[in-house]
């Protein structure tokens, strides 16, 4: 008979790494390191914890896995606040779902304009070739940090006027109020992604670095096609939620 061992006593909870994670998270735990907190330079811990880099940026990747710190390029590594709990699925504004769990919002408008369909979004929406569209990119801060990259593209025949709009308030009460167009069905995607260009400037990341990309396309109540969002969230920020009825 094998005695069970606490995982506190495995061989690896006893590295090197994993004490600096334990230390760390000890301090983030007690409240002594506060959400928003920029650590020490990584050449700084490194010799707090008489370690070598690469061991140090190992418990921080750790950490950073968990969602208790985040990096931003060029500035260094921040103390996280809790993730943000999301269900893609919900039909009511965002700022509704941010006000739930007692978290600020911003957003603010990147671009807006018309564009031809890339391929792409002409096979997913079942448009024909060379269609227009009407793109709004936007930033979203929770709290104070950047963690949402949305790009938003409708059909510009279902939403005339649209660019002279307040483009950073609730599209989904805009839709409602001035167009009369509100949610049905969607269908979304949700899959790993990677940050480049514009996305990665926002969220404060290194180009190629890693995030959520959901995909969603939102029908109204008559099932005809309201638009297609893409959300690149930094996967440290947010926690996905569904609650899905018993049958």
């Amino acid at each position: 008979m094998h005695s069970w061992t606490s995982p506190e006593n495995t061989p690896s909870a006893t590295t090197q790494m994993a004490q600096i994670r334990q230390a760390l998270l000890e301090q983030i735990t007690a409240g002594l390191l506060q959400p928003g907190t920029r650590l020490p330079s990584e050449r700084e811990l490194s010799e707090r914890f008489a370690t070598t880099r690469i061991t140090l940026k190992e418990a921080l990747a750790a950490l950073e896995a968990e969602g208790k710190i985040y990096r931003e390029e060029r500035r260094g590594w921040f103390v996280a606040s809790a993730r943000f709990i999301y269900d893609p699925r919900y039909k009511s504004h965002f700022q509704a779902m941010v006000e739930a769990q007692n978290r600020q919002v911003t957003t603010q408008v990147q671009s807006a304009g018309l564009i031809v369909a890339p391929v792409g979004l002409c096979q997913q929406l079942l448009l024909p070739p060379l269609s227009t569209l009407l793109q709004i990119n936007r930033l979203r801060q929770l709290d104070g940090r950047s963690v949402l990259y949305v790009e938003h593209f409708l059909l510009p025949a279902r939403f005339p006027g649209l660019l002279a709009c307040d483009l950073e308030q609730s599209l989904t009460r805009l839709y409602a109020e001035r167009y009369g167009i509100r949610y049905g069905r969607s269908c979304f995607e949700i899959v790993p992604g990677a940050a480049r260009g514009a996305v990665a400037r926002g969220l404060n990341l290194a180009d190629g670095a890693p995030v959520l990309l959901i995909t969603r396309i939102n029908y109204d109540e008559q099932g005809q096609l309201i638009d297609c969002d893409r959300e690149y969230w930094r996967h440290d920020a947010v926690a996905i939620r569904i609650e899905s009825a018993m049958p």
